[in-house]
C-alpha cells in the first residue's frame, strides 16, 4: 500500500469528505474501513485497518508489558473507524475532528505518506511545511558544506 500526494478536500456539515479516486482505490483494495488516530502538531492519522493490523502485530512483538499499556491506554483507546461509503466518503470520528480544527470553509489538508494518510488544518499545514523547510535548509547547507 502506497499513500501518496496532497489533497485538498472539503468536509461536510457530518464531518465527512470525500476521498480522492487515487487514494481510494487503495484503500478499497483492502477493504472499506480506516482507523483514525490522533497525530502529531494536530494532525490525524489515517490507517487502512491492515496496516493498522500489522501495527498491532508489530507493537505486540516488541513492546513490553509496561509499554504495551501505555500503547493501549494513549493510542488504541483513542483510534476511532469509519468506512468509505457508496458515495466515496470518508467520516472523520466527532473526537479526532476537534484535534484538526477546521475552520469556517471546513477544508482539511490529505497528504499521503507511504503506509498511511495525514488529515491537517490547511493553515497549520503550511505553517508546518514552512518551519520544515527552513530546518531542511539548515539541514542541507550543513550536509552539502561537507561535500
Amino acid at each position: 500500500m502506497m499513500f501518496a500526494g496532497e489533497y485538498l478536500c472539503k468536509v461536510d456539515e457530518k464531518g465527512r469528505f470525500i476521498v480522492p479516486s487515487p487514494i481510494r482505490e487503495q484503500v478499497e483494495s483492502e477493504g472499506q474501513a480506516v482507523v483514525f488516530l490522533k497525530g502529531p502538531e494536530d494532525s490525524t492519522l489515517i490507517y487502512s485497518m491492515k496496516e493498522w493490523e500489522k501495527i498491532l502485530e508489530r507493537t505486540k512483538a516488541t513492546l513490553d508489558e509496561d509499554q504495551s499499556r501505555l500503547f493501549m491506554h494513549f493510542v488504541v483507546s483513542e483510534a476511532g473507524t469509519s468506512e468509505i461509503d457508496k458515495a466515496g466518503r470518508i467520516l472523520i470520528p466527532s473526537r479526532l475532528r476537534k484535534v484538526i480544527p477546521l475552520d469556517e470553509d471546513q477544508e482539511i489538508i490529505l497528504v499521503g505518506l507511504y503506509h498511511r494518510m495525514e488529515i491537517w488544518n490547511p493553515s497549520k499545514w503550511r505553517r508546518y511545511i514552512a518551519q520544515s523547510e527552513e530546518r531542511y535548509e539548515q539541514n542541507m547547507s550543513k550536509i552539502l558544506n561537507l561535500l
